[in-house]
């Protein structure tokens, strides 16, 4: 149910609600509009309907059933769309927004330098995986925390948030310590034990479209991190797994447009693993945006034929700059059409 406050109800009267929902037996989430508060109630579905004597409660001016089985993503809670901060950067909001760095963090000199120059040709967020869930188990797996330091080493330099994969909910208070941003990945985004714990925590997620999840699956996987409290949730189309091999996996640029219709939640692509080759990533990158996401993610690196993970998929500097300066007159072009 959404309980939907009057424009003039006081923190009081919302406070008030709040406890009796708890009194109920369901869970409260309130969420601040521009001209009217809403609080979100979740919990048994079976017997939801008694939420409707909140009605008769001062403040409050309506109480609406929920109809789609994601609630606090859906849009029948907040209409107008979030916009997740994270230091001085705006995720959702008017300003496309470009996370790079590599795949993996594998020392010192790669990742300062990648740092540095995702800032200098116009990167928003460093991104660099400390912990890598690989498909064969003798694959790199990353560094672990001393790649979470060497990322943060690198951030604190570069002066942009970081994000990082986190693959095991053991491991989510220490990589808290070290980035803005929490990211789960294909792999994990049916982990519902992951996604609880992440939403335990007051950093923002990006949560990875599973690669054989459909739209309505991915959604209830963001419902279980909103559900735990943590309404600052970015999901992230990296292309799903299909029949096609040309490619990686399958972008699927129409999931931005249905997802803008069902979520008000930010939508992000990810051109690189989407596609697995670097020499398809500026042009699904343009079309991601053109299809209105609010940001893309994509894998560089100093020396891609060097790197230990995802090396064809990632742009040289060279290629990141030149991807950053069209996507600018691209969305330029965009906020005027």
């Amino acid at each position: 149910m959404v309980i939907v406050m009057k424009p003039e109800a006081t923190e009081e009267q919302l406070q008030n609600v709040v406890t009796r929902i708890e009194e109920l037996g369901y869970k409260p989430h309130i969420i601040y509009g521009a001209t009217r508060n809403v609080i979100g109630a979740v919990g048994d579905e079976r017997g939801k309907f008694i939420l409707q004597s909140l009605e008769v409660m001062d403040g409050v001016e309506a109480v609406i059933p929920i109809l789609k089985p994601y609630k606090l993503t859906s849009k029948e809670v907040k209409r107008e769309k979030s916009i997740i901060n994270v230091k001085d950067v705006a995720i959702g909001g008017d300003e496309l927004v470009v996370i790079a760095g590599p795949c993996a963090v594998e020392s010192e000199e790669q990742i300062i330098n990648t740092a540095k120059a995702v800032k200098s040709l116009g990167g928003h967020i460093l991104r660099g995986g400390a912990y890598k869930p690989r498909t064969s188990p003798y694959s790199f797996q990353g560094l672990g925390k001393e790649g979470l330091e060497l990322l943060k080493k690198a951030a604190d330099i570069a002066l942009l948030p970081v994000v990082t994969e986190v693959v095991n909910p053991e491991h989510v208070e220490l990589v808290c310590e070290y980035v803005d941003i929490l990211q789960i990945g294909t792999r994990n985004a049916q982990n519902f034990e992951l996604l609880k714990k992440v939403g335990q925590i007051d950093k923002p997620v990006i949560l990875k479209r599973g690669m054989a999840m459909t739209i309505k699956e991915w959604l209830m996987s963001a419902e279980y991190i909103l559900s735990e409290g943590n309404m600052n949730v970015i999901l992230c189309e990296r292309g799903i797994r299909t029949f096609e091999t040309a490619t990686r996996n399958t972008l699927d640029l129409s999931a931005i447009t249905v997802l803008k219709e069902e979520t008000h939640l930010p939508v992000i692509v990810d051109p690189s693993h989407a596609t697995g080759y670097a020499k398809y990533v500026p042009s699904m990158s343009y079309a991601a945006v053109a299809a209105g996401a609010d940001g893309l993610m994509v894998e560089v690196h100093p020396q891609p034929e060097k790197a230990f993970s995802d090396g064809p998929q990632s742009l040289n500097f060279n290629s990141f700059g030149n991807l950053v300066a069209k996507l600018k007159q691209l969305s330029w072009m965009m906020a005027r059409l």
